[in-house]
């Protein structure tokens, strides 16, 4: 029989989540204006230029290598504006706190959520706050609305993709999965690792003038196979991908190896994944890999005919199958 309950697998970017956003929210809430293939809209008045998102954030632990909860609340936000096409400019920020919480570790990570937030020029211009029973909040979930303005140079549409475009990553993929789950302490593992979370507006604005962008997105929950099965479902094409060509740190690879998870499929909250027309694409490259934190960028793979599926070229020859994301490997993580 049909389990017909929520399960953590219904928050991780896969299969379940997209049946339940398109089962239940979708159905109730269609307009004009929604499009759930998207992370960002751009709102339908005349020549308005005014893009929205929202987002959620409940990462446990709420501090990690390379950030916390506050830091990942700006930058998970605006990225998804800027893959959109557009500069963030304001967000609304909603505290969901349970009771007992220090507040001390609150006034630490708003402090940086309002650091975060200056770095790239956006303001917080409202919020609420909400005090939930001790046991019911998980400490400190965080809820933001995002309003950016459209770069007039952005041309971007799922439809416009095209068998033979090429995809390219802006960085190593993974990291900022491992690095929380790191910082669980649950397998008795540490290391040196810090999660990519950070602000993609210098990737996202460094190619926003080739023409022969399609589209981009910021490989979240799900990771980089999840925005691949995403293209297949909106094209009707497959994505064949490289893996010598994907890169992956060395000891997101080996804390992989150990404890079974897939790279592939695990969190980034500071990449890129663009697809361009095949003329674009070296210049993409070379425009990324020409910024800090871009040296590693990569053309990964293309949109191909036939089966719609995702599959990935083995460093051996062989063909793997990328099968989309059911089982959440790590909750909690964004």
């Amino acid at each position: 029989m049909e389990d017909r309950h929520i399960s953590l697998a219904h928050g991780n970017g896969g299969r379940f989540m997209r049946e339940l956003i398109q089962e239940v929210f979708a159905k109730h809430l269609a307009n004009e204006s929604l499009d759930t293939r998207l992370d960002a809209v751009t709102l339908p008045w005349a020549d308005s230029g005014i893009v929205m998102t929202t987002d959620g954030f409940t990462v446990q632990p709420l501090e990690f290598p390379g950030g916390n909860i506050g830091s990942l609340a700006v930058h998970g936000t605006c990225n998804d504006l800027a893959v959109a096409g557009a500069r963030p400019r304001f967000l609304t920020l909603n505290a969901f706190i349970e009771e007992g919480f220090d507040l001390e570790v609150l006034d630490r990570l708003i402090g940086t959520l309002a650091a975060t937030a200056r770095e790239i020029d956006v303001s917080v211009v409202a919020g609420d706050t909400k005090v939930v029973p001790r046991g019911h909040g998980g400490g400190l979930y965080l809820a933001t609305t995002g309003v950016g303005l459209l770069d007039p140079r952005a041309s971007l549409s799922l439809d416009s993709l095209r068998e033979g475009d090429r995809l390219l990553v802006s960085g190593p993929v993974g990291d900022h999965g491992i690095a929380v789950m790191l910082a669980r302490e649950q397998f008795g593992l540490s290391g040196s690792l810090l999660s990519d979370a950070a602000s993609v507006l210098p990737f996202t604005e460094a190619i926003l003038d080739l023409p022969g962008l399609r589209f981009m997105r910021d490989p979240t929950r799900g990771g980089l196979v999840t925005v691949c099965h995403e293209l297949c479902h909106v094209t009707g094409l497959g994505v064949r991908l490289s893996e010598a060509d994907v890169p992956v740190q060395e000891q997101v690879t080996s804390v992989c190896q150990m404890l079974g998870y897939d790279p592939y499929y695990l969190a980034c909250e500071g990449r890129v994944v663009a697809v361009l027309d095949e003329r674009d694409a070296d210049e993409a490259l070379a425009r990324w890999r020409a910024l800090p934190g871009g040296e590693q960028a990569a053309d990964i793979g293309s949109l191909i005919s036939g089966a719609s599926r995702v599959q990935m070229e083995t460093r051996i020859g062989g063909c793997r199958i990328l099968e989309e994301l059911e089982d959440d490997p790590l909750p909690r993580i964004c």
